[in-house]
């Protein structure tokens, strides 16, 4: 698979097909500001909302909606009412939806999977990835118990990237840097991807797009795809279909860079 690193467009972008999972709207840690920006730079055919889109667990316990997660939901909206098709595809966030499973509102569409064609024929497996996790399935209280415990660490992020930028630092994930340095959830995250390969395998697919586990990555788990969205949270990631079928991961945080340098170079 050809894998494009492309800039940042500056204007609306024609593509093929965008990929956002785990937004997690209805949380206080939501990027929904940063999504609505990446969403208008983008005319897509199709977008996927690769679950875990509303945050139902989080709701269950106290509303909080503002102005930022309405202007996300409109925006997919006006690109639906525009002719791009939105499939929906369930999470464990948002597990109320599915069962209204199979439900299509004009272009949007509510799926608990789905099945993509890429412009070169590949065959890719959609689906959110929580059905692969082990805890997430047999220990739901251990699901809610690490759900309170990464609710505090994004916590502490918020007030560590705070001062970061009073000091004049860039934005940095605390989260993401305890994951990578825990042997346990490297070791959760390895299993994970080889799960869902292995199902991918199994049915006959050439790939796979999920999310879940917060960890955005293009790379192969033997001779399966995998790809994954990331998340809106932390990393603010997508994945992103070109017209000629290669797929890029997209991170917020280096299209800013790369916007940064062109902004230099021009000034200079």
């Amino acid at each position: 698979m050809s894998i494009a690193e492309r800039s940042t467009p500056s204007r609306k972008q024609r593509v093929r097909t965008l990929w956002i999972s785990d937004v997690h709207l209805g949380t206080r840690d939501c990027q929904a500001e940063r999504l609505a920006e990446f969403l208008k730079r983008y005319q897509a055919d199709k977008v996927y909302l690769v679950g875990d889109i509303i945050d139902g667990w989080k709701l269950r316990s106290g509303i909080y909606w503002p102005q930022a997660h309405t202007n996300v939901i409109r925006r997919l909206l006006t690109m639906s009412k525009r002719g791009t098709e939105v499939i929906y595809v369930t999470g464990n966030h948002d597990e109320f939806l599915r069962r209204y499973s199979t439900l299509i509102l004009g272009n949007i569409q509510l799926v608990d999977e789905a099945e993509h064609v890429t412009a070169d024929g590949r065959k890719l497996l959609v689906i959110h990835g929580d059905q692969f996790d082990v805890i997430t399935r047999y220990h739901r209280w251990l699901a809610f118990l690490g759900d309170s415990a990464y609710e505090f660490t994004l916590t502490l992020n918020r007030w560590l990237n705070h001062w970061r930028e009073r000091y004049g630092y860039g934005y940095w994930s605390l989260s993401a840097y305890l994951k990578h340095k825990v042997k346990t959830a490297v070791s959760f995250i390895s299993d994970f991807e080889e799960a869902i390969a292995h199902e991918c395998v199994k049915r006959g697919f050439d790939g796979v797009v999920c999310g879940h586990i917060h960890h955005a990555e293009i790379r192969k788990v033997g001779e399966v795809e995998y790809l994954n969205c990331g998340d809106w949270v932390e990393s603010c990631t997508a994945l992103i279909e070109h017209l000629d079928g290669s797929i890029e991961l997209y991170r917020l945080a280096e299209a800013q860079a790369r916007e940064a340098e062109l902004a230099i170079g021009q000034v200079a």
